[in-house]
């Protein structure tokens, strides 16, 4: 994930390390990584490097010097300001915003939208989730000509996930598993692929206290072997991303090293397909 080898922005876990952002790519590399997921905030949003031309080009030429492939951005500006809970002028603009940032990701080769349907951006009743349904349809043959797909990471229960993915077309739009997350929920592994398995199309590897925070991998309530293999049975075949603690002694580098050779042997123990 994006700024996991930069120190931290703000004291936050997770932001756009404006100031590092370009030295990622040849720290990633030197680790053996060559995968990044892009992270977009709200907050100077159109000043992002993915959303103007001359940025657009520089992450192009980046991603080919260093060969560290950009193929997924979490949508953390969809969090801080969802359209589905916003009326009026806003809502219209933020619906412009989403299609502008899907538009920039197919300017750099990102496939995959990450849609956080968490915190702030938690559907919390039928209408709102009506409205982002609504809203993607309509939008769908647009997201096909661009190549885009729209996967959603969310709290909802296994069941209620199912019936939500459900109702949006296969291969277009899927699910983004969070191992961390739904180990703080309490959910059990082999029921949230039972459920909906067949949908997932990204996964975040991370792992968290039991209705708690993010901590190294295997110190939480994750239980990573049952993770690996339920994606095994269902063939998964996507990326994964290190979404992890950051590094207490600011030596992000190792920790995140740590954190990749452990996730290799998670998968080559469970026989996951490997892609990247």
């Amino acid at each position: 994930m994006q700024g996991r080898l930069c120190e931290p922005v703000g004291g936050k876990i997770q932001a756009f390390p404006w100031r590092e952002w370009e030295s990622e790519f040849p720290a990633a590399m030197a680790l053996g990584i060559h995968l990044m997921e892009w992270t977009l905030d709200q907050e100077r949003l159109y000043e992002n490097p993915l959303m103007t031309a001359s940025g657009q080009a520089r992450i192009r030429a980046l991603q080919d010097e260093y060969q560290v492939a950009i193929t997924s951005l979490t949508g953390d500006c969809f969090m801080q300001a969802p359209f589905w809970k916003a009326d009026g002028d806003t809502k219209a603009s933020l619906k412009a915003d989403f299609l502008a940032i899907c538009r920039a990701c197919e300017a750099i080769g990102i496939r995959m939208v990450v849609v956080p349907l968490v915190d702030n951006g938690r559907l919390e009743d039928a209408r709102q989730e009506d409205e982002l349904i609504a809203f993607l349809l309509s939008q769908q043959n647009l997201l096909a000509d661009l190549g885009i797909q729209v996967i959603f990471e969310s709290d909802f229960k296994p069941e209620h996930l199912r019936r939500f993915i459900g109702r949006l077309a296969v291969g277009q739009f899927g699910i983004n598993y969070d191992s961390g997350n739904s180990a703080a929920l309490g959910f059990d592994p082999v029921e949230e692929f039972d459920a909906y398995g067949c949908r997932v199309l990204n996964v975040h590897v991370k792992d968290r206290m039991f209705g708690g925070t993010t901590v190294p991998l295997t110190t939480g309530a994750t239980k990573f072997d049952v993770v690996f293999d339920e994606l095994a049975k269902v063939n998964y075949q996507g990326n994964y991303i290190l979404q992890t603690a950051r590094a207490v002694d600011a030596d992000h580098a190792s920790a995140l090293g740590n954190y990749h050779e452990m996730t290799m042997q998670w998968i080559r123990q469970s026989g996951v397909a490997v892609v990247n």
